[in-house]
């Protein structure tokens, strides 16, 4: 039997470490070139020789004083479960920040082996790094590794094992208090710690013999590391020194030292830590870090000086989005067009073969009309997330979230919402996660509220059907103006809540830029794969049931009196249509009868009941229908009608779901419009919601449900009333 170890990767954002553990793990998650991409720690495996790794890749931290949600969860993680073996992902090409975190990695007493990763790029840059010198400066294995290619993964991993063979292990922790003690200067060793000088080691040393006489409260961490969180004025070790016996001495002595040390040095003690510890690492890598003095093409200031300008950035940040809609829309037309007439041959196919009764309406009207309209739009579902995964590949969101932090500022937010925002494109549920790196409390309820308004990739189809069937030479641009009116109401929405429940001040905002990249094909792909993928299962699984369940209440139950009623329907057209046709006839009195069908069916009777509510917004019981099971996935707006305007009469057989939309007296452009602001505005899916929930507790969500449909109604009528005169005025309300 294999032997279980624990591996966390480790590091800063945007170090490359989603990359390494997709390397190390052959998974295929997210990777993108921005910070902030992974907000929980996620697992995977991978045996080498006769042991069994397991890979945690954690959010990405700066350092171990954490302050948003995401930093918690790498901080606890390394805190509180102890992995075997800490690997520090390292940019190679910014490497004297990055190996701050290593050395609070090692005052933590847990082996470390750092991955100097982005080698390649490094370089490119002309920078030189001697993996030995910085082991014999540092104490600790480095390792040359390129995760988007998987070069030097085979000699990481051997030097995990060689590291743990060398290393006491977890339990004895005495060893591991005495190594530290000590300073072990051998490579490999994973016990050396920082020195911070003489006048702050004669505080920390009386300081961490306090705490280790303590020894419930040194139980669990070096008492060397908790002495210098404490110097740092750590929050989290100030409040676990308050639960044991001795903390409040602890914490008296604690203060005074961090009272002379900012004395002493007039700074604060935490700055001058920082500093003590820069400068370690400056020494360590005076001789192992080279770097050439040739002038080096940078062709990200190159390309900066163009989207970054302070004319230009904002106008070409929208010309870009401006263009994604419009590539959507002029390739995924025509993909998006055989598929729908793939599927109504399909329905016509189960038409000649099957005999009529409930099972063939069930396979026509039900799974065919509800789940086939919904597959019709994976190819602009598809384009579209192509096209954001490689503007987040090669680094320009985080420019935009620079670009448009003032504008944010103006809202009450700042550039570090930009990100979850934009996230709120794709999926609802990720974007919420994303908001876990916003260190303000206010700030990130804030944004969580505001992410539903945006308009994700399930709204999509709604629009794109609606857009299509009512505004066909514009479709692209009403689309557009959807996402745009979204982001205008998220942030005016921002401006309420900040001014009221969340009132508040604004936190900073810096964020690091990274360098512009290739996007990867293979990474792009897996993006893209996932996203559609998912949407794909959503399609074959939840839609499907909801479409036999929409499909069950409107045909059920059915009136006894159809005879009767076709008797009298086709007497009632004769008399006021004597010169018509018998297939006209027949084509009439069967559309007839299908509405009187739906409006006996549980379904109509819903719609009934609904009506009232709606009915000042122009919409008639079938889109009321139509919303209900919306609150489940907003793709089943389109499955819904798709059954509703779906059971056509006889001779009609071959009619699209948007051909019927354009019959139905009830709908035009004014009720498409309004149609398309309150599936905009009301709140997001179940798994949204539950989100929520665990993200912000149950009072904001019922917060977000009441308010995102008061404001959904609201917001559809003002448009009704704004957008019926002009529409009468250019006579296009048909």
């Amino acid at each position: 039997m294999k032997k279980n170890l624990s591996i966390a990767l480790a590091g800063n954002p945007n170090a490359g470490k989603t990359s390494l553990f997709n390397a190390i793990t052959g998974s295929h998650h997210k990777v993108g070139n921005y910070p902030g991409v992974t907000v929980e720690k996620r697992e995977g495996f991978v045996d080498h020789g006769d042991l069994r790794f397991k890979i945690v890749d954690l959010p990405g931290i700066y350092s171990l004083t954490a302050y948003s949600l995401d930093e918690v969860v790498a901080r606890d993680f390394l805190l509180e479960e102890r992995p075997d073996i800490v690997v520090d992902v390292l940019d190679s090409t910014n490497l004297e920040r990055n190996l701050y975190l290593c050395l609070q990695f090692q005052e933590l007493g847990i082996p470390v082996v750092g991955a100097l990763n982005m080698t390649d790029e490094a370089e490119e840059k002309g920078i030189s790094i001697d993996e030995r010198l910085l082991s014999e400066s540092l104490g600790i294995p480095f390792v040359k590794t390129v995760g988007t290619s998987g070069k030097g993964i085979k000699t990481l991993l051997d030097e995990c094992v060689a590291l743990l063979a060398s290393t006491p292990p977890k339990g004895e922790k005495e060893d591991r208090e005495a190594g530290i003690a000590k300073g072990s200067k051998k490579a490999g060793a994973p016990l050396k710690t920082a020195h911070y000088g003489q006048e702050i080691e004669s505080r920390l040393e009386p300081l961490t013999e306090l705490v280790s006489s303590d020894k419930d409260f040194s139980a669990r961490y070096p008492a060397r590391w908790l002495a210098i969180k404490l110097l740092e004025n750590d929050e989290n070790a100030i409040k676990k020194a308050r639960e044991h016996s001795r903390g409040g001495e602890i914490l008296v002595k604690a203060e005074a030292d961090r009272a002379w040390i900012t004395s002493h040095f007039g700074k604060d003690s935490e700055i001058v830590i920082t500093e003590q510890r820069y400068g370690y690492i400056r020494g360590a890598t005076r001789e192992a870090l080279t770097q050439s003095t040739h002038p080096h093409f940078s062709p990200t200031e190159f390309i900066d000086r163009l989207t970054m300008n302070h004319f230009l950035g904002l106008p070409l940040f929208f010309l870009i989005i401006w263009g994604i809609f419009k590539l959507t829309f002029a390739l995924g037309e025509y993909p998006a067009a055989l598929l729908e007439t793939l599927f109504g041959s399909l329905a016509d196919l189960a038409r000649i073969l099957l005999p009529e009764g409930f099972f063939r309406s069930l396979l026509i009207d039900g799974i065919i009309g509800g789940v086939g309209g919904v597959f019709s739009f994976v190819p602009l579902i598809v384009i579209l997330f192509l096209c954001i995964s490689i503007l987040e590949d090669t680094g320009y969101m985080s420019r935009a979230a620079f670009l448009t932090d003032k504008a944010l500022h103006a809202f009450g937010l700042h550039g570090q919402s930009f990100m979850p925002l934009m996230l709120g494109f794709g999926c609802t549920v990720p974007a919420i996660m994303a908001t876990r790196t916003l260190k303000s409390p206010k700030d990130r309820i804030a944004t969580i509220l505001a992410v539903p308004f945006m308009s994700c990739g399930a709204k999509l189809p709604v629009y794109v059907l609606l857009a299509g069937t009512f505004f066909p030479d514009n479709a692209d641009n009403v689309v557009m103006l959807m996402y745009l009116g979204g982001v205008a109401l998220s942030m005016l929405s921002t401006i309420l809540l900040k001014k009221t429940v969340l009132r508040g001040p604004s936190t900073a905002f810096v964020m690091e830029l990274p360098p512009y990249r290739l996007p990867t094909w293979k990474g792009v792909f897996w993006h893209v794969w996932g996203k559609t993928l998912s949407y794909i299962r959503k399609a074959g699984t939840v839609i499907l049931v909801a479409s036999i369940a929409i499909w069950a209440i409107t045909t059920f139950p059915q009136p006894g009196d159809e005879a009767e009623r076709t008797q009298v329907l086709a007497a009632d057209f004769s008399a006021a249509r004597p010169e018509a046709s018998l297939e006209e006839r027949d084509l009439a009195v069967g559309r007839a009868l299908e509405e009187y069908r739906l409006e006996y069916s549980l379904a109509g009777r819903i719609g009934r009941i609904i009506e009232p509510v709606i009915r000042p917004l122009g919409f008639n019981w079938k889109l009321g229908v139509a919303l209900v099971p919306s609150f489940s996935a907003k793709e089943l707006v389109v499955s819904t009608l798709g059954i509703l305007y779906g059971g056509g009469a006889e001779g009609e057989d071959n009619e699209s779901l948007r051909q019927a939309l354009r019959r139905d007296p009830g709908m035009n452009r004014l009720t498409a419009l309004t149609f398309m602001v309150f599936i905009l505005i009301m709140p997001p899916c179940l798994a949204s919601l539950a989100t929520i929930r665990s993200e912000a507790g149950g009072k904001w969500l019922l917060f977000q449900v009441l308010y995102s449909l008061t404001l959904a109604w609201i917001g559809a009528f003002i448009v009704r009333q704004v957008a019926l005169p002009f529409l009468i005025i250019t006579g296009s309300v048909i």
